[in-house]
């Protein structure tokens, strides 16, 4: 691909997120403007039901609640270059299981009690692997600390060892050798 042709790709590309980052509190209180009543609605060719809320207004608060944080914070992590940025899977997943329980809503269950669980199972991979990159960028940048440079010069003193040892066998050999003769 070209220069410009990439460089009008990323343009269209970062002003997409740029308006959905500003149009995003618009989407988020869009439900106050939708009819009290009604228990189906069709927006652009997507119908949506009450889904057991009572109606479509209740039922879009829930999903905007949840669909556009959860964007946001996809958004972030993307585009995040920090380098705690695997900690934002944490809300995302979050989010994500709230999402998936107001879309599986039946008038039994409760919304947003039970996902806890769930975000605990992610966030006991997540912690660690945060913590472990942590502790790699802390050795490497604060305390001046290279594992591969460390590892490097190991190997290093293994093959001096080895070979200084080679270096006493032939030495050895050689006076055995020199008192025969």
């Amino acid at each position: 691909m070209s220069k410009k042709s990439t460089i009008r790709k990323r343009f269209i590309i970062e002003g997409a997120i740029a308006l959905f980052i500003a149009i995003s509190p618009i989407m988020f209180y869009s439900y106050k403007y939708l009819p009290q009543d009604a228990t189906t609605l069709t927006i652009l060719g997507i119908t949506v039901n009450e889904n057991n809320f009572g109606d479509v207004s209740t039922a879009i608060y829930f999903y905007l609640s949840k669909v556009v944080p959860l964007l946001l914070l996809v958004i972030w992590f993307v585009t995040s270059k920090n380098w705690w940025y695997h900690a934002i899977l944490i809300p995302i997943s979050m989010y994500s299981f709230q999402l998936f329980t107001v879309l599986n809503y039946s008038n039994s269950e409760r919304i947003d009690e039970n996902e806890i669980l769930y975000v605990i199972a992610v966030t006991m991979v997540v912690v660690p692997v945060v913590y472990f990159i942590r502790l790699k960028l802390v050795d490497k940048h604060v305390h001046g600390i290279d594992l591969d440079a460390m590892d490097t010069e190991l190997q290093i003193l293994k093959e001096k060892e080895e070979l200084r040892k080679e270096r006493e066998k032939l030495e050895e050999r050689q006076n055995t050798l020199s008192k025969k003769m």
